[in-house]
């Protein structure tokens, strides 16, 4: 999957130094609700099933990839997948914080809701978004997501309750 300034790949054994370093970031624990390191093993077994089916694992992750340098930036997910009721969860992360609001998130998002839609037949989307987070808010709600609800005091940072917006995008 490509865009103008970015390809989405699939995981790859030499991705694991920097999965590393993203899945072991305190900074990223507070988007993606993790708790625990990840050990390389860990990583690499994850890495080498990556290849099954989103049906038997009910999850997929690319790579965003600049195309000009072929360097990778972040990550982009489908996850909770649900065949029967035709849905999905999206996560994004762009980890280079310099490469952060050039609108390669927006672009990634784009591809990974064609795929959804077009290739796996989901009716809908869905994504959660603290709410203090302006910049994921903006970028789902310019791709059409449309905020349905708040989770009140959903997510526990540091001793202190935030809330979630719960947005969906429909087909």
């Amino acid at each position: 999957m490509k865009s103008e300034h970015i390809y989405l790949r699939p995981l790859e054994p030499e991705d694991i130094d920097f999965l590393y370093q993203w899945e072991n970031d305190p900074d990223v624990w507070k988007v993606s609700n993790t708790i625990t390191p990840y050990s390389k093993f860990i990583l690499k077994q994850y890495i080498e099933t990556s290849h099954l089916s989103i049906f038997e694992t009910k999850q997929i992750r690319f790579i965003i990839v600049l195309s000009d340098t072929n360097r990778p930036i972040g990550t982009i997910d489908l996850f909770d997948f649900d065949p029967y009721n035709r849905r999905a969860g999206i996560g994004v992360l762009i980890y280079d914080k310099e490469n952060r609001q050039r609108g390669y998130a927006s672009e990634a998002l784009k591809l990974i809701i064609e795929y959804g839609f077009k290739t796996l037949d989901l009716h809908q989307l869905y994504c959660n978004v603290n709410p203090k987070n302006k910049a994921s808010m903006r970028l789902f709600t310019n791709h059409g997501f449309i905020p349905v609800g708040i989770k009140k005091e959903w997510v526990r940072i540091q001793n202190h309750w935030q809330d979630e917006i719960l947005l969906q995008l429909v087909q």
